[in-house]
């Protein structure tokens, strides 16, 4: 049995919606994810993206984790959540398009239900809270304890294997440093003449076939790609000369946003006005969606219909994780020819081959000793959230 004080946790249960700031009338260009719209004549645009988002917050009455488990996340489950949101955005430009909108009430493809399937809470969803939390047991965090950027970024790496339908590449690139020749590899598998790290997969949501067959979409030319990559842009605040490039980095086409927050609260950055970030905000307690028998979800707790959060770039911690996706080939090659374009500081290092102090894990399909990442983590992830978790 675990019990769980959180010291300082937000949540908006004893907040009113109503209490949410409107997008502010400005001027300034609002950037969403790659896309840059006007406060004063779209409005209606930017919220109608905004709320086309998958908005995971906590939840509660779930089925116990592990079986015996929790079975609420609240005061501990916003980072899991974050990397939810970034992975969920990567499925949606994967299966259904940057430009696709969702529409309170309407019929929805069957794409976007496959997709939010597999975030339910329950043990059998390729992403759901379950797999993260136990997984990360299994890579030494216990449930209740903080996962920083790059643990959940880690995470998510090793489940993705599992799911046979998108086919992602989840590349967690270490050291500040992307290596081209590394991405175009793990991309590319047919190269090697290998398939890749899928034996065993399959298993879950019971629907897909084992993913070691060499299906068509396995051997295609470009393996879709979502790069994360785990940053820590100053000490205990962000450093100046990091937000333009930090900016700049909503303002490409192939974003996900950035995981991060600040410290006790982790948020999901989609993009920012002026110099204030616009986020979604996991620190609210909804009931657990139980799928109908057709496998459809209620989907209006899934999306923020509200305007979104705001906060000063300033007030960012510096423990960060930027996503990017990139569907083919092409777009990867255009994401690097603007990241060289980008202004000011470099928040990480673009290469085009391995440089001779780093091995790559990734090349040689090996998993992370995390023993390795814990020591990571002391200089990726903020440990400011202090739990105690106590075993009866």
């Amino acid at each position: 049995m675990f019990l769980f004080f959180p010291t300082t946790t937000l949540t908006y249960d004893t907040l009113r919606f109503g209490e949410f700031e409107e997008f502010p009338e400005t001027s300034d260009p609002v950037w969403v994810l790659g896309k840059e719209y006007s406060a004063l004549t779209e409005k209606e645009d930017i919220l109608s993206d905004v709320a086309s988002r998958l908005w995971f917050t906590y939840r509660k009455n779930f089925p116990p984790i592990g079986g015996t488990g929790p079975t609420s996340d609240t005061g501990w489950g916003c980072m899991l959540r974050c990397g939810q949101m970034i992975l969920g955005q990567a499925l949606m430009c994967r299966h259904l398009g940057r430009d696709w909108r969702w529409a309170k009430g309407h019929k929805q493809r069957e794409e976007y239900v496959s997709i939010l399937n597999a975030f339910i809470d329950k043990k059998d969803s390729y992403y759901s809270i379950h797999q993260i939390a136990q997984m990360g047991v299994g890579e030494g965090k216990p449930i209740g304890q903080w996962y920083g950027p790059n643990t959940v970024a880690q995470v998510l790496k090793k489940l993705t294997v599992f799911d046979t339908w998108s086919r992602l590449v989840v590349h967690v690139a270490m050291d500040n440093t992307v290596v081209i020749e590394e991405i175009k590899r793990l991309c590319m598998p047919w190269l090697d003449g290998a398939c890749g790290e899928t034996e065993g997969a399959g298993a879950l949501n019971g629907c897909l076939e084992g993913a070691c067959a060499l299906a068509e979409e396995e051997t295609a030319l470009w393996r879709p790609l979502v790069l994360l990559i785990p940053l820590r842009l100053g000490l205990s605040d962000i450093n100046d000369a990091y937000i333009e490039p930090l900016k700049q980095c909503f303002m490409l086409p192939q974003s996900l946003g950035v995981i991060g927050g600040k410290p006790n609260s982790a948020h999901y950055f989609i993009g920012f006005v002026g110099e204030e970030l616009i986020y979604l905000d996991p620190h609210t307690t909804q009931p657990a969606v139980e799928p109908s028998e057709d496998s459809h979800v209620q989907d209006e707790t899934y999306h923020c219909q509200h305007p979104p959060c705001r906060m000063h770039i300033c007030e960012l911690d510096p423990s960060i994780a930027a996503g990017f996706f990139f569907k083919t080939e092409d777009e990867f090659d255009d994401w690097c020819m603007r990241i060289r374009r980008v202004r000011g500081l470099p928040m990480f290092e673009l290469v085009d081959s391995q440089p001779s102090h780093m091995v790559c894990v990734d090349a040689l399909n090996l998993t992370p000793d995390f023993s390795d990442s814990d020591r990571l983590e002391r200089f990726f992830d903020s440990e400011d959230e202090e739990f105690e978790i106590l075993s009866l």
